[in-house]
C-alpha cells in the first residue's frame, strides 16, 4: 500500500498535476484516444464495432465479393497487418456490458460509506487535492443529489442490462471492456471530487441524505430533465429489446435521431455536470469532461451505426435522420 501511494505522489508530483487534474486528464485523453482510433480505416474497421455492428450486412458482403484482388503487401506491412488482427481477435463476449453496471452501482455504495466516514479511500483523494480545486466547492446537497441519482442511473442500467438481454455470441474488443470499467470506476469519483472541501470540513450523517427541504433553482431544472432522459432511454433499450434480430427500429424516438438512447445518455451526463457546478459555475468542469468522454465514444459508435443500417438495410433507411444530435450531428 505504502508503495502505491508513493508512486502515486511521485507520479502527480513529476506531472504537477493533482487528484482533479488527473480526473480530468483520464477523460479527456480516453476521449482523444478513441477519436484518433475512429480516424484511421483501418484501425476503425478493426477495433471500434461491436456486437450487430461489428457484423457485415448484404450491401457490404457483396461489395467485398465482387472487389478487386490487391497485390500481396510487402513484408512489413503484413507484419503489422497481422499484429493489429491479433490485437483485434483481443475479445471478451458482449454480455460483459452488464458488469460495468455492477461496478457502478457497487462504486457508489463504497464512496457512500467512504464519504460518510471520512475513510482511507476518500482521504487518499481529498488531500492531494490542490486548495485552488477545492474552492468553490460542491456543497453537501449537491454531493448527496448527484451521488443518489447515479446510483439510481447505475441500478437502472443494471436492471435493463438483466431484463432486456437476449442470448448472444456477439463479442467486443477488450479495451472497449477495460475503458467501460475505468470510466464507471472513474466517474463515481468525479461526481463528488469538486465537493471535497466540503465534505472534509463536514461530517456528513444519515440527515444529509434528506433532499426534501433542499432544493434549489439549479434542482428544479435538472432533476426533470435527468428523469426525462432516463425515460427515454429505458423506453428505446425496452424497445430494441422487443424487435427481431437486425430489424429496423421504426419507434416514434426512432423516426427523427438513429440513436435516441445516446442522446440520452449525454443528457443524462450534461443533467449530473449542471447540477453538481461548485458555487455560482455554470458546470462542474470534472463532470464536464466525462460528458465529453461519453460523447465522444457515444458519437463514434452511432456513426458506425449509422453505416450498418446503411449496409444493411439500404439508404432509406438512415435518410432525413440525424446520428445522436438533432440539427447538429
Amino acid at each position: 500500500m505504502e508503495l502505491l501511494t508513493h508512486l502515486a505522489d511521485s507520479a502527480l508530483s513529476y506531472t504537477r498535476m493533482d487528484t482533479v487534474d488527473a480526473l480530468r486528464f483520464f477523460f479527456i485523453s480516453a476521449a482523444c484516444t478513441i477519436l484518433s482510433v475512429s480516424l484511421a480505416d483501418s484501425l476503425r474497421s478493426r477495433f471500434i464495432p461491436y456486437g450487430a455492428r461489428a457484423t457485415s450486412g448484404p450491401a457490404q458482403s457483396a461489395a467485398t465479393e465482387s472487389k478487386p484482388s490487391t497485390p500481396a503487401p510487402s513484408s512489413r506491412e503484413s507484419t503489422v497487418t497481422r499484429s493489429l488482427d491479433y490485437l483485434a481477435s483481443l475479445q471478451v463476449p458482449h454480455s460483459y456490458f452488464m458488469q460495468f453496471y455492477v461496478v457502478s452501482v457497487l462504486s457508489s455504495i463504497f464512496w457512500a460509506l467512504q464519504l460518510l466516514f471520512h475513510g482511507p479511500a476518500f482521504q487518499a483523494i481529498a488531500t492531494r487535492i490542490h486548495p485552488d480545486h477545492l474552492q468553490p466547492a460542491m456543497s453537501t446537497n449537491q454531493v448527496m443529489v448527484c451521488w443518489g441519482f447515479m446510483l439510481v442511473q447505475g441500478v437502472r442500467r443494471l436492471y435493463e442490462s438483466r431484463s432486456f438481454a437476449k442470448p448472444s455470441s456477439s463479442k467486443m474488443w477488450f479495451v472497449h471492456w477495460i475503458a467501460g470499467l475505468a470510466f464507471y470506476l472513474a466517474i463515481a469519483v468525479a461526481l463528488w471530487i469538486e465537493g471535497a472541501g466540503t465534505v472534509l470540513k463536514h461530517k456528513l450523517t444519515l440527515e444529509d441524505f434528506n433532499l426534501t427541504s433542499r432544493w434549489s433553482g439549479r434542482l428544479l431544472v435538472c432533476v426533470p430533465v435527468f428523469t426525462l432522459a432516463s425515460g427515454i432511454q429505458h423506453d428505446c433499450h425496452h424497445y430494441l429489446s422487443s424487435l427481431k434480430k437486425y430489424t429496423l427500429p421504426e419507434h416514434s424516438l426512432f423516426s427523427l435521431i438513429l440513436c435516441p438512447h445516446y442522446t440520452a445518455e449525454c443528457m443524462i451526463y450534461l443533467s449530473l455536470a449542471v447540477m453538481a457546478a461548485p458555487g455560482d459555475e455554470l458546470i462542474n468542469k470534472t463532470l464536464l469532461s466525462a460528458l465529453v468522454f461519453v460523447a465522444v465514444n457515444l458519437g463514434i459508435t452511432a456513426s458506425s451505426t449509422r453505416l450498418w443500417y446503411r449496409r444493411t438495410f439500404g439508404e432509406n433507411a438512415v435518410r432525413g435522420k440525424w446520428n445522436m444530435v438533432p440539427f447538429i450531428y
